[in-house]
């Protein structure tokens, strides 16, 4: 607690000087070190804006909680270091914490249930995973990277940096040459530039393995750092006529130094298709309740939902709309003409579940991290029976109801009942009325046709 008695006058004039310190500091991401009198650091953070985050610690009402508040009367000083985004001051704060223990980071320092970012340099093609247990067998000779304070802004870190360095994130077990992969589908992330698709034969095992070396030494160096090597790299590719690979540096190196553009427009919310309004916002935060409603352990990222139209039971379709990282991706929309039946809406959802999703069901594509099927328990049941006929079986199957907006969950007959205003609720509403704008379309398209005999 800060000092009492006569140590108050001491105490205000200190808090006032470092407060006047706090708001010089530019306003610009990086990490800052709470130094006692005698130099010793007793804490490190990050900050998105050094400004508005150190000058929190001293006005008069901070409240830090029990653990840290006993500090606030031994901050003597303040070292800060600037950084080019909030993913580099992540990095930094982890690896600064283990250079130095802070006493008031034990509990980040000691306690096993912080996340890890781990690479697993000894399979064929390493994948990079946030885990909280990295010495598990799955991740034996992996290097390993943390503690870090926020799964969340770990995530999202490694989120950013796969646009830089396409490396793989999936679970799948890839051996060079398995004669498996030139049959295997891509991923979603492949198709929006995030993954070089070792899954699929899309690249040499050397040429992968270059791409995580890259990554991981630039977890371990500064960006400037970083850059100096790549454009020697560049140079001397270019002088021994290698003009491909120069061309591959000269790529990673303006990826490099977008990173910090793309920070903030993710902050700002902009999205990659601005023609797209169907969910206004940062997704991040919708994402993420969705994640927590319905108890995944892993980030959703890439979602597909599936809505059936007809009129009068005439001209059925169907259609699949894609959302990746909360955002549509209409590269990935696909419409369906119903075969089979001309007015049952749920024998429509089984031959379009069936359609879509046949090569994930025989282990030759990943599914989505979240299927939504528009409709009720009915139509819920109706995509878990063709589901059944597959041997692999997607991750997670929800559907929405129009009527009262409840969430039906695979193999619950409850539903889920959330309140209006949740972000994940507007997600799937957005995602399920766009696939129902999408097949409407659709739909009158092959009405026209058949009326003007086109």
């Amino acid at each position: 607690m800060p000092p009492s008695g006569p140590e108050i006058e001491a105490w205000e004039a200190r808090r006032s000087r470092l407060s006047a310190l706090a708001k010089a500091l530019p306003e610009q991401p990086g990490v800052y070190l709470m130094k006692d009198v005698d130099g010793h650091v007793l804490y490190v953070g990050k900050a998105g804006s050094l400004r508005n985050r150190v000058s929190s610690y001293f006005v008069p009402s901070a409240e830090l909680g029990p653990k840290k508040q006993p500090m606030l009367a031994k901050i003597d000083s303040i070292d800060t270091i600037e950084c080019d985004g909030e993913w580099e001051a992540l990095l930094m704060e982890s690896r600064l914490i283990k250079d130095t223990r802070p006493p008031f980071n034990t509990r980040l320092v000691d306690d096993k249930t912080f996340p890890y970012l781990v690479v697993t340099m000894r399979d064929d093609f390493p994948g990079v995973f946030v885990t909280r247990e990295p010495t598990h067998e799955d991740y034996r000779g992996a290097k390993v990277f943390g503690p870090f304070a926020s799964a969340g802004a770990l995530r999202e870190a490694v989120q950013l940096l796969q646009r830089v360095f396409r490396y793989r994130t999936c679970h799948l077990d890839i051996e060079d040459g398995d004669p498996k992969n030139r049959r295997f589908r891509p991923c979603l992330l492949h198709s929006i530039g995030q993954c070089t698709a070792p899954c699929a034969d899309r690249i040499s095992k050397a040429s992968y393995r270059r791409d995580v070396d890259a990554f991981v030494r630039f977890l371990g160096s500064k960006r400037s750092t970083m850059l100096r090597e790549l454009r020697e790299e560049m140079a001397q590719a270019s002088a021994d006529l290698r003009f491909e690979d120069a061309a591959k540096l000269r790529d990673r190196i303006s990826a490099i130094e977008k990173l910090d553009d793309r920070e903030k427009r993710a902050k700002d919310g902009v999205q990659w298709q601005p023609e797209v309004t169907v969910f206004s916002g940062d997704p991040a935060p919708a994402l993420k309740s969705l994640q927590r409603t319905l108890g995944l352990t892993l980030p959703v990222r890439s979602m597909e939902a599936i809505d059936i139209a007809h009129l009068q039971g005439g001209e059925t379709v169907g259609s699949k709309v894609c959302f990746v990282d909360g955002r549509p991706f209409k590269d990935l929309y696909r419409r369906f003409k119903i075969r089979t039946v001309d007015n049952d809406d749920y024998a429509a959802i089984r031959e379009v579940v069936s359609r879509r999703y046949r090569d994930a069901g025989v282990g030759e594509e990943l599914y989505p991290d979240l299927i939504l099927i528009d409709g009720g328990l009915g139509q819920l049941h109706a995509a878990m029976e063709a589901f059944a006929d597959l041997s692999v079986k997607p991750p997670m199957v929800i559907s929405l109801a129009k009527k009262d907006e409840r969430i039906y969950v695979q193999e619950k007959t409850e539903p889920i009942r959330l309140g209006r205003e949740n972000l994940g609720l507007k997600l799937c509403q957005a995602i399920r009325d766009e696939a129902h704008r999408f097949a409407q379309h659709y739909h009158h398209i092959l009405r026209r046709k058949k009326m003007t005999g086109e």
